[in-house]
């Protein structure tokens, strides 16, 4: 049989084609038998190829053998299933010349998608802290539905690319992994009462982020958050300086506030700080209260204290309860709590070194002597805590420092772990 008796054999030509369409299902449609084609297995390149008036030296019969198809049919398998992209619009006018990087550098894995939660996505996202987030929980279908009604709002926010799941394995590679799962605090429980509870969610999740995330920096928002970032460090291994718990920052801005409220001066131009455990035996530094360097214990010399007549210590008081009033109004206190985490986020990511009122690990500062974390004014920058700001604290202050940490010391030598 010549090669013009072959090409001129229809039914040859059909079955050819008809397996070649069926091994492609359709995506070779556009390839049809031409006049003088010949047909020419590329042995190097596991693709079939048509070339015009050239022929290697296949011997006739082949063509017509069964095992010939049996041949082609698994160099098209190969293809299809390692090679070939499926043609698309796309592939019509997009070129890809060179792959494309799985992460930005930048990515954010958030989990838990409670209040907190999605709070804090929500104001990174908008905040531009990063356009690249990774939502994390194990309740799939309200997971599913947070990720959704984000995304579909993302041609607001950057082209900011959000994925979520139930497995760990879509956090690979996140700079910050931020955990705000946990037990809901319940009417008239305390932080402490959360404790068991959530340090066996957190044993459970720390090690998958590890896992897939080795070099991250885990910021921890989870109540009680200062035994809980004292667990993660203990769990994961990493530095004191890449683990830290949003403490007591969010207690200093509240503190900010309230100052700013009484005296009808803008919040940013007022300056004080919440030290110690995020909880009731948080210590308010009043000697360091200031508006534009203006010390108010200096105008004012009980400032703060229990004989003040103007009564600025239920200021204090505001803050300590300021989380219960919000939780037993609206049930959570996710916005507020989202600001604060996007804000520490951006101080990591950007490298900006500003000062924070997070929980570290202060054992040997202010004369602690308990292995504890609680809050301090600190630096942080791209690799986590890079300083610890020693504020010049009143002996009551100090006092009630060290007080603090041998609160969290005693339950934290409570906690099975």
């Amino acid at each position: 049989m010549t090669w013009a008796e072959v090409l001129s054999n229809r039914h040859i030509q059909k079955r050819f084609w008809k397996l070649v369409a069926s091994m492609c299902k359709g995506h070779l449609d556009n390839v049809r038998p031409l006049e003088d084609t010949r047909v020419v297995q590329a042995r190097h390149t596991n693709k079939l190829s048509l070339r015009p008036n050239k022929f290697s030296n296949f011997h006739l019969s082949s063509i017509c053998n069964p095992r010939f198809y049996n041949f082609v049919a698994v160099k098209l398998t190969i293809r299809k299933t390692a090679n070939m992209r499926e043609f698309s619009t796309k592939d019509s006018f997009v070129t890809n010349v060179q792959p494309q990087l799985d992460h930005s550098g930048h990515k954010i894995t958030v989990v838990g998608v409670g209040a907190a939660g999605i709070g804090s996505a929500f104001s990174i996202l908008t905040r531009s802290v990063s356009n690249d987030i990774a939502l994390v929980d194990s309740a799939q279908d309200k997971l599913e539905g947070e990720a959704l009604d984000l995304q579909h709002g993302s041609s607001f926010l950057h082209n900011a690319r959000i994925v979520a799941s139930t497995d760990y394995a879509v956090t690979a590679g996140s700079r910050i992994c931020v955990l705000t799962a946990g037990a809901r605090l319940k009417k008239g429980e305390t932080r402490f009462d959360l404790l068991q509870r959530n340090v066996e969610i957190a044993k459970n999740i720390i090690p998958q982020l590890l896992k897939y995330s080795p070099d991250t920096i885990l910021l921890i928002v989870s109540n009680p958050v200062d035994i809980l970032t004292h667990i993660a460090w203990k769990i994961s291994g990493l530095p004191k300086t890449r683990v830290i718990g949003s403490g007591t920052n969010l207690d200093s801005s509240r503190f900010r506030f309230l100052i700013s409220q009484r005296l009808g001066i803008g919040l940013s131009s007022c300056h004080g700080w919440i030290i110690g455990e995020h909880g009731d035996s948080s210590v308010a530094v009043w000697s360091s209260v200031n508006v534009a360097g203006v010390r108010l214990q200096t105008l004012n010399p009980s400032f703060g204290t229990d004989g003040d007549d103007e009564k600025w210590s239920e200021l204090h008081q505001k803050v300590i309860t300021g989380a219960y009033e919000v939780n037993k109004r609206k049930g959570n206190t996710g916005w507020a709590t989202g600001l604060n985490v996007s804000g520490i986020c951006e101080g990591i990511l950007k490298n900006s070194r500003n000062v924070y009122a997070v929980s570290v690990l202060v054992q040997g500062l202010h004369d602690i002597k308990e292995e504890v974390f609680l809050s301090l004014p600190a630096v942080l920058g791209e690799n986590g805590v890079t300083d610890v700001i020693i504020q010049p604290l009143e002996n009551s202050e100090k006092a009630k420092l060290q007080k603090s940490a041998q609160v969290l010391s005693k339950v934290m030598k409570s906690v099975k772990w």
